[in-house]
């Protein structure tokens, strides 16, 4: 049985490679928009994760494999995301908007005893989809048109395993396995030019890289308890194919390249594309009553190709603080005092700069989990909803202000699925 499950979440990584996913404008460099962090429960506490430690038995914490010692049941769960994005440029006061919808997480997760736990998953890791066209007149009158194009990203096939030492104290690892394509292309051409040039750069990845958890938990008085977490994530061990290619040529009907010359082409292979991360986190919490975290994410900047350049990115830290709680989940008179209920804030000091300017982001976060079973208290299958709330970028140096509007939503399978069955 295991194998009918692990198999379509590796086929199910593959196949989405054709999602169109929306992003920003800012999705034009490197890899594209980061989307990593896609589980509902975690996106709606802002993203802390590394310290969390669900009180039930039925979710597994991919972000920090060493947290899952309370995982009892088989869970299967399946995320969808609905990304709105607005975009506003005081550059001719333009505006506009973006909707995607998109297959954000699928995952699979058991206890292998009762100290071993294990699960395997399936997120994209980013993407890109953009294009932008800009003119310039020149002094003779000539206009000089330009148009940069991009598309494609980068999905994400995760094992993760947990041991726990002793009641208090565990060690996680997970691998990670990176695969997708990249284009971009900058096109150049003047009103006075029967030619275009265009300046193209394809990425072909197939890389993967390891983390490394740990987890510790400390009972406290009145049912109370404290827990802290770390991860480390270290850089690539694969490669990425980078091929460029500097030509002339004029487009025909159907949009074919006809007369091309090629001016320069290279290719070349390079580790410097998925980052090394660090992560640390505390948090406390009541049982079965209610959780508060913090956490901060540290990335180290790499140097990648872009259209035929080498482009830095910065180093960059993520400070995230949430948690939830429960009315009651023993009031079997109420349903919504059973219902979890989250929430969350981050900022992110982004990675990129551009026209010497931070691209940095936050958002506040929330959510709620509607258990399918009215009349348990075990917290088993349910449905997950999350919203997020946020900005990104700025007015300023002719750069562009994100306001996003996410959506998700979640259903989680948990069940005592690979128990063997005992007859009398």
């Amino acid at each position: 049985m295991k194998k009918l499950f692990v198999l379509p979440i590796i086929a199910a990584g593959y196949l989405v490679n054709a999602q169109s996913i929306g992003n920003s404008p800012y999705a034009a460099f490197g890899i594209g928009d980061v989307k990593y962090d896609n589980t509902v429960d975690i996106n709606s506490m802002g993203g802390v994760s590394t310290a969390y430690i669900w009180d039930f038995n039925n979710s597994f914490n991919f972000s920090n494999p060493a947290a899952n010692k309370n995982l009892g049941l088989t869970s299967f769960k399946v995320e969808g995301t609905n990304e709105n994005n607005f975009f506003k440029s005081d550059y001719n006061d333009a505006s506009s908007t973006k909707h995607s919808t998109y297959l954000s997480n699928i995952s699979l997760a058991f206890p292998v005893s009762p100290k071993v736990k294990f699960g395997i998953g399936y997120q994209p890791y980013s993407s890109k989809k953009y294009e932008i066209v800009t003119e310039k007149k020149e002094e003779n009158g000539d206009i000089t048109a330009s148009s940069f194009r991009g598309e494609g990203g980068l999905n994400m096939i995760q094992a993760a395993l947990s041991y726990q030492i002793s009641p208090e104290f565990a060690l996680g690892a997970r691998s990670n396995f990176y695969f997708g394509n990249l284009y971009d292309i900058n096109e150049v051409t003047a009103s006075n030019a029967e030619l275009i040039n265009g300046y193209e750069t394809r990425n072909k990845i197939k890389t993967f890289n390891f983390t490394l958890a740990s987890a510790y938990q400390k009972a406290l008085a009145k049912d109370k308890k404290l827990t802290f977490g770390a991860t480390y994530t270290f850089g690539n061990t694969g490669q990425m194919e980078s091929t460029f290619k500097n030509s002339t040529y004029y487009y025909v009907v159907g949009q074919n390249k006809t007369n091309e010359s090629i001016i320069e082409e290279r290719a070349s292979e390079d580790k410097n594309l998925i980052p090394m991360e660090v992560s640390v986190g505390a948090g406390l919490g009541k049982d079965g009553k209610w959780f508060a975290g913090t956490q901060v994410d540290y990335k180290k900047g790499e140097i990648v190709q872009y259209l035929g350049q080498p482009f830095a990115y910065q180093d960059s830290y993520k400070i995230s603080a949430g948690g939830w709680f429960i009315p009651n989940y023993n009031n079997f008179r109420s349903y919504f005092s059973r219902v979890t209920y989250r929430y969350g804030a981050y900022y992110e000091k982004g990675n990129l700069q551009l026209n010497g300017t931070d691209i940095n982001r936050f958002a506040v976060t929330g959510g709620m989990h509607f258990p399918f079973d009215s009349n348990s208290a075990s917290r088993m299958s349910g449905i997950d909803l999350g919203l997020e709330l946020g900005k990104r970028g700025t007015l300023e140096n002719n750069l562009i202000n994100q306001n996003f509007i996410n959506l998700r939503i979640g259903i989680n399978f948990a069940d005592k699925w690979f128990n063997k069955r005992l007859y009398d």
